[in-house]
């Protein structure tokens, strides 16, 4: 099963589109589909506003997901050839069927045929949980999935923008100063904010001194392609956030580091950047063997 991203620049249209009820089969709200200014991310839309979002896409890889009850393993491979991006589903020989379903609530689940029972059985649903949803948490806050219940929480340095409300989003707990000399934060193993500033063909340090030199970057994250299956020329992706962070979440699999700008006074000297660090963490190829992270 293949899905197109993206072909010669433009995103493809969508690849699933729910019902408008349970036994309505018309056009419903919700559908799966790229994002219509970048080809690095996936989103389950509720009409025209985000419900779901992957993280951005860092290379071409495969992802494998191994099923206890059917013996079998399910393959998502992302794949870059420049002028197309799509993302191929797979199994393992002899593995029953499998599809994927969205029904008219925005529930999207991977169904698995179980021959015993002569019945599709679940193996995955997203959202996972209220937190999950875009934007949920507001501006500045991350939903912490590693939680055992998962809840919104601040980024270090905020605190809530309402005390009795943090889906309200968070706001600094120190005014910012910008300056050449601010500190970045490394906040590991996190889904990175939607609406990013994508800028090619830079480096690790480049894409910080991008970030540290405009003093409406809040932060910024950074991805080495070369390792990946690509045949693209530009192997870097370097990307910057202005202004308020959203969407984000902790995850404990398929997140990468988000360098957070903040005053020298904030930023701990042991979690801050080394100056020749990199990141390659297929987010996205690694999230969409079972869709998304959260």
């Amino acid at each position: 099963m293949k899905f197109l991203v993206t072909y010669k620049a433009q995103v493809d249209a969508e690849w699933l589109v729910a019902w408008k009820g349970p036994d309505d089969p018309s056009t419903g709200n919700f559908s799966l589909s790229g994002e219509p200014n970048s080809d690095l991310q996936i989103f389950l839309w509720n009409g025209t506003r985000p419900y779901l979002r992957s993280g951005p896409f860092s290379g071409a890889m495969v992802a494998a997901t191994y099923q206890s009850s059917t013996s079998s393993i399910m393959y998502a491979t992302i794949i870059n050839k420049g002028k197309e991006i799509y993302i191929m589903y797979s199994a393992s020989d002899g593995s029953p069927s499998m599809r994927f379903t969205l029904d008219y609530t925005g529930t999207l689940r991977g169904l698995i045929w179980n021959s015993n029972i002569l019945a599709w059985a679940v193996l995955f649903t997203y959202p996972f949980y209220a937190c999950g949803r875009y934007a949920s948490c507001g501006p500045f806050g991350y939903c912490d999935a590693v939680e055992a219940f998962p809840i919104c929480k601040c980024l270090d340095g905020f605190k809530p923008d309402d005390g009795l409300n943090i889906s309200r989003g968070c706001v600094r707990k120190e005014q910012m100063k910008y300056s050449d000399k601010d500190s970045f934060l490394t906040l590991p193993n996190m889904k990175v904010p939607d609406k990013f500033l994508h800028i090619r063909n830079r480096s690790f340090d480049e894409c910080m001194e991008e970030c540290r030199h405009n003093f409406s970057c809040t932060a910024y994250a950074y991805a080495n392609l070369t390792i990946a299956a690509s045949t693209i020329g530009d192997t870097s992706r370097c990307l910057v956030w202005m202004g308020e962070l959203v969407d984000m979440a902790k995850v404990s699999t398929f997140g990468e580091n988000l360098y957070l700008r903040l005053p020298n006074s904030t930023a701990n000297a042991s979690t801050q950047l080394k100056p020749n660090g990199s990141e390659n963490n297929g987010s996205l190829s690694s999230q969409l063997a079972s869709c998304f992270c959260v």
